[in-house]
Parts: C-alpha cells; sequence; structure tokens
C-alpha cells in the first residue's frame, strides 16, 4: 500500500507523523506544493483547478493506492473535485468541530482557519451538524501557516498577534475549546498553548491519521518498498535545513521542481 499525502506546505507532516506512529512501516510518499503557497488567501476558483491539476498529476507519476488531502483548504475546496475524477480512495482533513463542541463546558468554541476554510459552507455544515448548541467564534488568519513554515526551520515565532482577533470578539473570553482548521498549526500547538492555557486546542492530525488506516486498511507495507520522497513544487532555498527535518518525518529523498 502506497500512500500519498499532500499540503500546500509543511503543514500535513504532522499527519505524516501520526500515521507513522500508529503504523511505523507505512509507505508514504509526500507531496508539498511550496511553488503555490499559502493557500488560505487565495480564490476558490483558482485553487480548485490548481489543486486538481497537481494532484492528478502526481497520481499519474507516483502511482499511489491512496491520498490523504491533509490540508483543510484543499479539502474543503478541491475533494469533491477529486473524488469525482480519479478511481482512488482520497482522505480529507476537516476542522475537528466535532471533538471540541464535544469537550467544550461553556458550550462556547473557536475555530481557527484559514480565510478560504473560514469562508466555506461546509464550515458550517459542521457546525450545524456537530455543534448546534455551541456559541461560535472564527477567525481566518492570514499570517499562521507561514509562521508554521518558519518553526519547522527552527525559527522562533510569535503568534500572539495573529491569534488576539479571535479571543478579542464579543463574548469569546467564555471559549474553552478551540478546533485548528490548519494543518500547519499543528506546529503552533505549544505556543496556542502557551498563550491561553484554559483553552483546548483540537489539532486535525490524529483524526486524519486514523482516518487514513481505517479507508486503507492499515498500510501494512513489505520492507523492500517502503521507501517513500518528500516532493516540493518549487526549488527550497534552505535544503541544508529542511534535509534532515524531513528525515525526522522518514523522507531521506527530497525531490524539487514541477511534477
Amino acid at each position: 500500500m502506497h500512500l500519498l499525502v499532500f499540503d500546500s506546505g509543511i503543514g500535513g507532516l504532522g499527519v505524516v507523523r501520526e500515521i507513522r506512529r500508529l503504523q511505523p512501516d507505512a509507505r508514504i510518499s509526500y507531496l508539498a506544493d511550496n511553488g503555490f503557497f499559502p493557500y488560505g488567501e487565495k480564490p476558490d476558483a483558482a485553487l480548485l483547478v490548481h489543486i486538481v491539476g497537481l494532484i492528478g498529476r502526481a497520481i499519474e507519476f507516483l502511482k499511489p493506492d491512496a491520498v490523504v488531502v491533509a490540508c483543510n483548504t484543499a479539502s474543503t475546496i478541491a475533494l469533491g473535485a477529486l473524488r469525482a475524477a480519479y478511481a482512488l480512495p482520497f482522505i480529507g482533513c476537516v476542522p475537528p468541530i466535532k471533538p471540541a463542541a464535544a469537550a467544550s463546558k461553556t458550550r462556547v468554541i473557536g475555530v481557527l482557519a484559514t480565510a478560504a476554510t473560514v469562508r466555506r459552507a461546509y464550515l458550517r455544515e459542521l457546525i450545524e451538524t456537530f455543534a448546534p448548541d455551541c456559541e461560535i467564534h472564527s477567525l481566518g488568519a492570514p499570517t499562521l501557516a507561514a509562521l508554521a513554515e518558519q518553526k519547522f526551520r527552527g525559527h522562533a515565532v510569535d503568534v500572539a498577534s495573529a491569534v488576539a482577533p479571535l479571543f478579542n470578539q464579543p463574548g469569546a473570553g467564555r471559549m474553552d475549546a478551540v478546533a485548528l482548521g490548519c494543518t500547519h498549526y499543528t506546529f503552533l500547538h505549544p505556543e496556542f498553548e502557551a498563550l491561553y492555557p484554559g483553552v483546548t486546542w483540537f489539532d486535525p492530525a490524529l483524526p486524519v491519521a486514523r482516518r487514513t488506516l481505517a479507508v486503507t486498511g492499515g498500510l501494512s507495507t513489505p520492507a523492500a518498498a517502503r521507501a517513500g520522497a518528500a516532493w516540493f513544487t518549487a526549488p527550497l532555498a534552505d535544503m541544508d535545513v529542511m534535509r534532515p527535518r524531513l528525515a525526522e518525518f522518514g523522507f531521506d529523498e527530497v525531490c524539487q521542481g514541477a511534477l
């Protein structure tokens, strides 16, 4: 079983980490669309055409058995079109509204995501289905994904000004749970917790990993076939930093350039 995990950058590596923790012998290829990053502020129509085309080329070239769209923005925009176009399993990623609502004692929850995810009707449907009795505060944060990219590369980051508008909304002081609607935010989880220790932050990485294993039947792979590479759609200027970081996620081979 060969799995392709896709994201606009490094965010999907949090999902990869959880998959490897649950299934250490999984064969995974990773595709990061850093050439079109960030997704969150781009028009939906442009993203739809771009994502479907890129993943289509990756499917043709890499021949995966299943694809994880480990990007909330890409999932909410393109998952339906991908499933209609290609006859293989696609596992998407959605903001963890359901667990956040289930855990909230105050019935006031937050959604921290990209602007593209916040404006999608799918988010409203999730809220109506899983949090109909909750007061919802949402924020489309334009800078957090880029800050996550910086932190991944070893830079110190300050997320306070980016997150504060979520908590400054009227009534938001009672929030006790926040759903993270972008996989990039996995890597900023410690910063969020340090700023707001009374809030429980819900990360999508583990639920997506569990769903992936359920859909694919466990991803068991013969040892001889386990090697996978990390692909980037644009050259990396900091390969000296990124190569050892990617190796931590099981990717010793790094490929750059358009598929």
